[in-house]
């Protein structure tokens, strides 16, 4: 890193950093964004500590890393909907995003990434956890590299978010809404060259990957499953216990992540920006 006001701080060894010495309620220098921004690509996921930010600071900084997302399914934060809600109540069971994934796979050009940041939090619990498909690619087997090179996968958004899905009956109702919009299916490869890093990553989730195109149902889910299984081992993973202000940023490339249910009875309100990024090849 240049010398800079910052220190970057790793929490695990696959992935992650803290970044300290930042107040986001203030504007940056590029010479501070663009060691943010390295941050970013080295560690994939950075987290920051006890930012008070307005929904209006909060675009403003997402902006720096591109144009925003405007979500289709979550509920939007009222007066911006570039800003989307991910909330729940404590009489409700179900969470938002409690699978091993990565956000808009289903679009033909995918989300660079996400910025999360806690309003609310409970006591205990609601920590995320992050996986690293950069480790995950690069402990595969020469065999296994072999045979995913040539591959491509369907995403869908259908299952998850469309009519099917069930959500409008049970309690994420009021949470998620606009199924007749979950019309998304693209393909992409296996395996990814980072647009950004130059790295290879493997591209698959369990939410929205349906299966890999020219091969079976069958045959699909033997190789998936074992990528799903693969891709969440402990030695590729962090985990990140939320405060109020906290924020992460992941990178949507290059990281899985799952968000866990262990604090039923309390409360937990983030604020949710996604930046668009660009074609995968």
């Amino acid at each position: 890193m240049r010398n800079s006001r910052i220190e970057v701080a790793p929490i695990a060894g696959a992935l992650g950093a803290e970044i300290l010495g930042v107040d986001l309620s203030r504007p940056l220098d590029d010479a501070t964004f663009a060691d943010i921004r390295q941050a970013f690509g080295e560690h994939s996921v950075i987290f920051f500590r006890d930012q008070q930010i307005t929904p209006e600071q909060h675009i403003a900084f997402a902006r720096r890393f591109g144009p925003i997302n405007v979500n289709r399914f979550f509920t939007p934060v009222a007066g911006h909907p570039e800003v989307a809600e991910v909330r729940k109540e404590p009489d409700q069971k179900k969470n938002i995003g409690e699978t091993w994934h990565t956000d808009h796979s289903y679009d033909e050009i995918p989300a660079l990434g996400s910025m999360l940041i806690a309003r609310e939090v409970p006591d205990h619990g609601g920590d995320t956890m992050f996986a690293s498909m950069y480790a995950a690619y690069d402990a595969l087997s020469d065999g296994m590299k072999h045979t995913l090179a040539p591959l491509r996968a369907l995403h869908s958004s259908r299952h998850i978010f469309g009519h099917g899905a069930g959500y409008h009956h049970n309690d994420l109702k009021g949470r998620l809404h606009n199924p007749d919009a979950a019309t998304q299916d693209a393909v992409h490869p296996v395996v990814i060259t980072h647009p950004d890093t130059g790295r290879k990553a493997l591209y698959v989730n369990s939410n929205f990957t349906v299966g890999i195109e020219g091969w079976t149902r069958e045959e699909s889910e033997a190789l998936l499953g074992f990528l799903y299984r693969h891709g969440a081992r402990p030695e590729f993973t962090c985990r990140f216990r939320w405060r109020n202000g906290s924020m992460a940023l992941w990178d949507n490339r290059s990281t899985w992540h799952c968000a866990v249910n262990d604090y039923h009875g309390q409360r937990r309100l983030m604020h949710r920006i996604t930046i668009e990024g660009s074609a995968l090849h």
